[in-house]
């Protein structure tokens, strides 16, 4: 799949991209439990994409990895598109 194909709401995305772009790290407390959040720019030869990352995945990722998102989602913020792994879903450094 390539990320020109993502559709708002789609699920069981498997795709391949290089972060080419991390943000600002963010952090919450939800339910009591502290959080961070982070958005990254990844991108492939179709397009570039908004990847929401969570808490651990936030170290383990950096600006240059070539990533495999599997069973990804995507979903609708500010008008444009995001992708996440989510509960369901990995993220994998491949490169």
């Amino acid at each position: 799949m390539k990320i020109a194909d993502l559709q708002i709401h789609q699920k069981g995305v498997n795709i391949e991209a290089e972060i080419i772009e991390l943000g600002e790290v963010r952090e919450f407390v939800k339910f009591g439990k502290p959080g961070r959040v982070c958005n990254a720019k990844i991108k492939d030869d179709s397009g570039e994409v908004n990847l929401t990352l969570w808490n651990e995945q936030i170290d383990e990722l950096k600006k240059g990895n070539k990533i495999k998102v599997t069973n990804g989602y995507v979903n609708e913020w500010q008008g444009e598109k995001q992708l996440t792994a989510g509960r369901f879903g990995s993220i994998e450094v491949i490169g």
